[in-house]
């Protein structure tokens, strides 16, 4: 497990890196960052028998360290500051485009890690960076061959540049799992995303976690749900496991 330092056009992002050997896999962190907790989730990945890159997305607004947390979030008054205190313009600042631009990037820099197998690799997101991993999907689709979405809102927009309209450019099989209490995913949109899916042929497996709310797989939040985390961690695995380890 180490850290290491990638180019970009505009400068350098940090990402972690955990594993020795194996498929690679990328790992979009969530609106909060690159931090211990996403670490945690690499390490836990990468002990399935993958290499796993999880970057800095955020690199334009500042090293990671800078960006993280300073309280414990685990405190519900305390996340609510935390997001209200202006991360609002480095989420939106990651536009379709930007996320095509830097995925390329992320992907050559997993791609060319030592030890990293395979000729296509594995991507999971959480919060946003399940739209991420989405974009990159559609964009590089011979590369990618999964994708992970958790707790990922706004995959079904009324914008022409909605994420559901990214899907029949997909050829990864997909794992969408859900909250069934997070507003920023409802039913409709739900179903309207899974539809999608189905109407593009794409592989894919739409679940919805009882009990869970946005953000349920982050131990270092209040929205962190164990069982909904674990169960996760299990359909996650086994979508890597077969459509990697082939």
């Amino acid at each position: 497990m180490t850290t290491i330092e990638i180019s970009l056009s505009e400068g350098t992002a940090e990402a972690y890196v955990a594993g020795d050997a194996g498929p690679g896999v990328l790992l979009y962190p969530d609106a909060i960052g690159l931090r211990p907790q996403i670490e945690q989730i690499a390490d836990r990945i990468a002990s399935w028998g993958y290499v796993v890159l999880a970057p800095n997305i955020f690199w334009r607004a500042g090293r990671a360290v800078d960006l993280a947390p300073t309280t414990d979030l685990r405190d519900p008054d305390n996340r609510a500051a935390f997001f209200a205190s202006g991360i609002g313009a480095r989420l939106t600042a990651l536009t379709p485009e930007v996320l095509r631009v830097d995925g390329e990037t992320w992907l050559a820099a997993l791609q060319g890690l030592p030890g990293v197998t395979g000729s296509v690799v594995g991507a999971t997101g959480y919060c946003l960076g399940g739209r991420a991993a989405l974009v990159l999907a559609a964009h590089r689709p011979a590369a990618v061959a999964a994708v992970g979405l958790f707790h990922t809102g706004g995959l079904v927009t009324d914008g022409a540049d909605s994420p559901h309209h990214e899907v029949s450019r997909v050829r990864a099989a997909v794992l969408a799992g859900h909250a069934d209490n997070d507003p920023s995913s409802t039913p409709e949109q739900i179903e309207a995303f899974d539809a999608a899916l189905a109407a593009a042929g794409v592989d894919h497996l739409t679940a919805v976690y009882p009990d869970a709310t946005h953000g349920y797989t982050m131990a270092d939040t209040c929205m962190y749900q164990e069982a909904g985390a674990e169960r996760h961690y299990l359909e996650l695995r086994e979508l890597f496991d077969r459509t990697l380890k082939v």
